[in-house]
């Protein structure tokens, strides 16, 4: 059997995929260079998991080094590809600009250059619910436009789809791509919200709520986002047979085998009733600072997954309830130095 590449196997969503990979027992190659934006030590603990299965190959590779990522892919011709790797964060874009135009846009075009050569049967990759931008319309559909992103890192993301786009249809990839939307559980990354609160009510510190506490965000459990992505990996999309040549569905094109999916779990969550739910599982209470919206930041979001529900039956099963009392229970055992399953 021929190893699934996966990009950001080291990340949160990417090492969460290539493990459930491994225990169907589908090899795989996991690439990823560790960047510091956050603490490495996490990414090697979740590395740790990976190299306990025999079919794991590691690749500690920069995305941006094209002819390292040439060799890779002449190496091992790969047939299926997921990408998680990218420099994310809404914020940290506002100050690192370079970071994000050399993981996220000159890494995927080395990764879709070597895609290209290796002929790959199938690439799922990572997009944002962060492209939808200044829409307000919703649920968020991946049939509506995309086209007013509020930041670079959804700039960037948007940018991967429309490469991509081009590619499928130049090269006749097959290629899936996901908008995830506020993706949370075990081993996740200490940047973001439920992370970064947990730590800071154990320590005493306040917590930082933007939006005055006003915003909703779809939060989607990481065993949720696994479940898509591997049910679209077995999927590839074909070119839409139906397409008249007019006014092309931005979720599926009409001349080439792409789609575009929302990953989400289509039930918005108060941001106050996700701290109110951490205080509750930590048997802890916050000292709150309500502030104002962040820049590029919106007011709330909400996934439509019909396409996903159709097409290969996807339907999230983890309620917020469950899913926080889980990162919990996980985030106790790691901070007390122990290394969870």
């Amino acid at each position: 059997m021929s190893p699934v590449l996966v990009t950001g196997s080291a990340g949160f969503i990417g090492n969460h995929v290539a493990l459930a990979l491994l225990r169907q027992g589908v090899p795989v190659v996991g690439l990823d260079n560790l960047t510091p934006y956050y603490d490495v030590a996490l990414k090697e603990a979740r590395l740790a998991r990976l190299r306990a299965f025999p079919g794991f190959t590691e690749a500690r590779i920069d995305l941006a080094n094209r002819e390292a990522v040439a060799a890779l892919f002449g190496a091992h011709r790969f047939t299926r590809v997921v990408h998680l790797a990218a420099q994310a964060g809404v914020r940290y874009s506002l100050e690192h600009p370079a970071a994000y135009i050399d993981s996220n846009l000159v890494g995927f075009a080395n990764l879709l250059e070597g895609c290209r050569a290796a002929a790959t049967g199938h690439l799922v990759y990572a997009s944002t619910s962060s492209v939808y931008g200044a829409n307000t319309n919703m649920p968020f559909s991946p049939h509506a436009g995309a086209d007013h992103p509020l930041t670079l890192y959804a700039a960037t993301k948007r940018a991967n789809e429309l490469m991509a786009h081009s590619y499928s249809h130049l090269f006749r990839i097959p290629v899936t791509g996901v908008r995830l939307f506020t993706v949370y559980g075990p081993w996740g990354r200490p940047d973001m919200a439920l992370f970064k609160f947990a730590e800071a009510i154990v320590q005493g510190r306040p917590i930082d709520v933007y939006g005055e506490g006003r915003m909703q965000r779809d939060f989607t459990y990481v065993d949720d986002v696994v479940t898509a992505i591997l049910g679209l990996l077995d999927r590839p999309p074909v070119p839409d047979a139906a397409w008249s040549g007019d006014r092309p569905d931005p979720a599926s094109s009409g001349v080439a085998p792409y789609r575009l999916y929302n990953v989400g779990s289509d039930r918005p969550v108060d941001l106050m009733r996700y701290v109110r739910l951490l205080e509750e599982k930590l048997g802890l209470t916050a000292d709150i600072r309500l502030l104002p919206i962040q820049p590029g930041d919106v007011p709330a979001t909400w996934a439509d997954i019909d396409d996903l529900a159709r097409d290969v039956g996807y339907a999230p099963a983890t309620p917020v309830e469950v899913g926080v009392e889980r990162f919990v229970d996980w985030f106790r055992t790691y901070q007390a130095g122990r290394q969870p399953a």
